[in-house]
């Protein structure tokens, strides 16, 4: 099969097909006074993702200011690079993001007709271990490594016949769907915990419910008990009565156990917080205790609720569902282990609400790396409600967080499959049909 692969360049490929690769718009073009509220969105390095863009605090612009900009709209099957920093991230646009804007720090291939080269191939193509290198390799600048459209341009690409390619490109992305509908599932599981906990620890609804003479909405008799039907006055507001408010040290113990010089295992599967988004762990390192940086010691349980200290806005958090032997996390984030597993989902969600978020992210300082003491994280305040209650809630919750757990373990199996097959299935090392019947065995 691969005598009928041909050598070219991206370059190439996007002339002979009327695409181009283009910068996306200057910072005279772009001034921080035209990002808005609500707009059209504009794609950043920051935006992209595995594969794909997220929209997490994208920024956006007027239609106006779009019209102004429109040769740098996104079409479908463009690809989004980033053009500083980490030269190696790039995102095929999907029908989501068809009319946003390529941003500025980002570069545009469009592909074109693709009469010979398929986008999403390329794209595939684009995420080798070989290529990054390449880009890696070829970038210019020292201490910021950056691309242009000519070293872009420059991409060496080897092309299987577009038949094949298109194929290639349907088993990649049958295991990318399934990927993305597992943890588009995780995020439905965890809104539904975090609705009941507003609802019951943050709204108070049972409670106001059982004041006006009303049966709370959803609740069986049993669960209704478990709550108060009156008020008391705090320092801090309206709290139920028999309930106080205090903070997450109550119920957890901060950064419990670290691994030292004397006590260490040999190999460690390490979490960072580059790596940690909105509780998706992207990927664990196994690293020897000698190779594994200074920052390598937090340990790691089952029910565990992470928080990153440094850029509190990242969102570098995740509730740790599964006990992976030396689990270990950076000394960056900050270590809550709740002081029985009936409070860890009450723990996690407390200290991952969007205020609390936002609060961290406010008092941070710091400079270019703003940050918060492990301890301000231990201290938020939260509302402390009856035994009862918490171990209801768990008893709730624990099997949605177990089903996030499973699906993100099952994530992990299938991107691993995904990148081990790309290099295999682009080179010719594995045969379609052979690729299939793998990708068709994992799905089942």
């Amino acid at each position: 099969m691969s005598s009928e692969w041909i050598l070219t360049t991206l370059g190439e490929i996007c002339s002979k097909q009327r695409g181009a690769i283009q910068t996306g718009p200057f910072g005279s073009q772009l001034h921080n006074s035209d990002y808005k509220e609500v707009g059209i969105p504009v794609v950043m390095p920051t935006n992209i993702g595995d594969g794909g863009i997220a929209t997490d605090g994208i920024a956006r612009i007027d239609q106006s200011d779009a019209e102004r900009l429109q040769q740098h709209k996104l079409q479908l099957d463009d690809i989004v690079f980033s053009r500083r920093g980490d030269v190696t991230k790039n995102a095929l646009i999907s029908s989501e993001e068809v009319g946003w804007l390529c941003g500025t720090g980002c570069l545009k291939v469009r592909l074109g007709e693709q009469t010979m080269a398929n986008a999403t191939f390329i794209s595939y193509y684009l995420r080798l271990p070989e290529t990054k290198e390449w880009l890696v390799r070829h970038a210019v600048g020292a201490t910021m490594p950056n691309l242009n459209t000519g070293i872009l341009s420059s991409v060496p690409i080897r092309l299987p016949p577009l038949e094949s390619q298109f194929e290639i490109a349907a088993i990649l992305g049958t295991l990318d769907d399934r990927i993305t509908l597992l943890r588009e599932t995780n995020k439905t599981l965890e809104s539904i915990a975090q609705a009941i906990f507003k609802s019951w620890f943050v709204d108070f609804d049972p409670v106001r419910a059982k004041m006006e003479g009303r049966q709370p909405e959803g609740m069986d008799e049993e669960t209704a008990v478990l709550f108060p039907d009156s008020f008391k006055e705090s320092d801090f507001g309206l709290v139920p009565n028999n309930w106080h408010w205090g903070t997450l040290d109550d119920l957890c113990t901060l950064n419990p156990e670290s691994w030292t010089a004397k006590k260490h295992p040999d190999t460690l599967n390490y979490v960072d917080l580059s790596n940690t988004k909105e509780n998706i762990i992207s990927g664990v390192s196994v690293l020897s205790f000698e190779a594994a940086p200074s920052r390598a010691r937090r340990v790691l349980r089952t029910g565990d609720s992470i928080v990153g200290t440094v850029r509190p806005g990242n969102k570098s958090y995740a509730f740790i569902g599964c006990n992976l032997e030396n689990l270990t996390g950076s000394t960056g984030f900050a270590v809550l282990r709740p002081k029985t597993l009936e409070l860890a989902e009450f723990i996690y969600i407390s200290v991952t609400r969007e205020p609390i978020i936002e609060h961290l992210t406010h008092i941070a300082d710091g400079g270019a790396y703003p940050a918060v003491r492990p301890e301000v994280v231990a201290k938020v305040k939260t509302v402390l409600p009856s035994d009862n209650a918490l171990k209801k809630f768990h008893q709730i919750v624990s099997p949605l967080f177990e089903s996030v757990a499973n699906n993100q373990s099952r994530v992990e199996v299938l991107t691993s499959m995904r990148d081990a097959l790309i290099p295999r299935l682009i080179s010719g090392q594995i045969r379609i049909p052979e690729a299939q019947e793998q990708v068709e065995n994992a799905l089942q």
